[in-house]
């Protein structure tokens, strides 16, 4: 992979196991849309632009320093996905899967994030996560400008949502999930719960200790421990994936399963497989 940066921008070259849209459509994020040919969405408190050309990716709205700091990690670009998809080709399964589901990377979002947008993913569909998630931001986020003068708002800390009530939430229309975000908040501001060390512990141990949050079960404790804090051995189970596991495995769960510590990779590449083919 090669960098060139330039003012609020750069551009990866030599990309061939990273495909935006796989990736942003993959239910993993909820902050990044399709536009104008590309992506948009913000992270790390930044407004990007993403747009893809064969091998080549331009990121607009950040710079050389941001992209050391967080995108270099938050898009995972140190890791070695064609060593993953060699090591995942053992499974006979997954084998003829993984053509079909390369260039999915796993986004290594925020913590906290993470784990409020997957509490407001129980028992929802994509289109209203986004927009409630999106109501989220704007009605308690920090209001930022980008440098084409664009307004767009920052995820909103724990300590701003510890401070409201349940009913403060009725404007993002989250309904039942409003007190479990409030719990979270002031659970994770009070040090209740410490981010710092779940991102220390075992998958098993991590989802223990998210669990301590009304409404995080252990799909939403997976989901936040893959995507918000790089926990590869975490398997997240929702129904696409119970359905996949049940038509090709003829299981229901990924016990006894052997994917090398790469679980989140194999869950990624069989939930695409699933919505790619509407398995039932």
């Amino acid at each position: 992979m090669k960098t060139g940066f330039s003012e609020n921008k750069i551009t990866l070259c030599g990309i061939y196991d990273f495909d935006l849209k796989k990736t942003f459509e993959c239910g993993q994020c909820f902050r990044f849309n399709e536009a104008g040919g590309g992506y948009e969405g913000v992270a790390h408190g930044k407004l990007l632009r993403l747009r893809q050309t064969g091998d080549k990716i331009e990121i607009s709205g950040i710079g050389r320093r941001d992209f050391e700091l967080f995108f270099k990690s938050f898009f995972d670009l140190e890791r070695d996905y064609e060593k993953i998809d060699r090591e995942l080709s053992d499974d006979p399964v997954l084998l003829p899967i993984i053509p079909q589901s390369r260039g999915i990377r796993i986004l290594r979002q925020e913590p906290f994030e993470a784990l409020v947008s997957f509490i407001i993913s129980a028992s929802n569909n994509i289109p209203r996560i986004k927009k409630i998630v999106e109501l989220l931001c704007e009605s308690f986020g920090e209001r930022n400008v980008s440098a084409n003068g664009r307004e767009y708002f920052a995820f909103p800390t724990p300590d701003r949502l510890a401070a409201l009530e349940p009913e403060d939430l009725s404007v993002i229309r989250a309904g039942f999930r409003d007190r479990y975000i409030i719990d979270c908040a002031r659970k994770v501001a009070s040090g209740r719960v410490s981010l710092e060390k779940v991102a220390k512990m075992s998958c098993e141990d991590g989802a223990r200790e998210l669990m301590k949050i009304d409404g995080v079960g252990r799909k939403v404790a997976d989901c936040a421990l893959l995507y918000g804090f790089g926990n590869f051995s975490c398997f997240p189970k929702d129904v696409w994936i119970k359905r996949v596991l049940k038509s090709l495995y003829g299981r229901e769960d990924n016990a006894g399963l052997d994917f090398h510590g790469y679980d989140g990779v194999a869950q990624q590449y069989l939930y695409y497989y699933a919505r790619l083919n509407s398995i039932r």
